[in-house]
This record gives structure tokens, sequence and C-alpha cells, in this order.
């Protein structure tokens, strides 16, 4: 089961406007794998780094990628997941 988590979770996304993603809304972004939804998503990423999700927004851009968009519920903090993740 744990080895389908990090198949769904590719890797985080790193932009400027992610930054102010993280610092604003609570909120950091992922890569993730197209054919999942948005409660697999949200199981990976509570499994995986040990957090509560609050919300779970997904785009596929132009290019083909989905983006997942990860609301932290707010007694988690997106900043301290993004220094865990070497982000910051």
């Amino acid at each position: 089961m744990v080895n389908n988590y990090f198949t769904i979770i590719k890797k985080p996304l790193v932009t400027e406007n992610t930054f102010d993603l993280i610092e604003d809304q609570n909120k950091i972004v992922f890569i993730v794998d197209r054919k999942a939804n948005k409660y697999q998503i949200k199981e990976a990423i509570e499994k995986l780094y040990n957090v509560q999700v609050a919300k779970v927004n997904t785009l596929i851009n132009t290019e083909g990628t989905k983006k997942a968009f990860v609301k932290l519920h707010h007694d988690y903090s997106a900043a301290d997941l993004a220094i865990k993740l070497g982000i910051f």
C-alpha cells in the first residue's frame, strides 16, 4: 500500500507562486499521477507526511501533467511541511 502512495504523489512543485500559496493560504502544490482522484491524493498526503488535509483541488495543465493544490488543516503548517520536503 505504501508504494502506491509514492506512485500517486510524484513530487512537490516549486515556483514563485507556490511559495505565495504556502505562506498566504497554507497550501502546498504537488505533481500527481494523472489517474489519481482527490480522495486518493488526500489519503496519500496524510499517510506519507503525517498531516491532516482540509481540501484538495486538482487541475491538468496544457502539458498534460496533473497538479494537486493541497490545503492543510489549520492545525498544520504548509511551511513546516515545505521545510521537511526541502523546499524552503
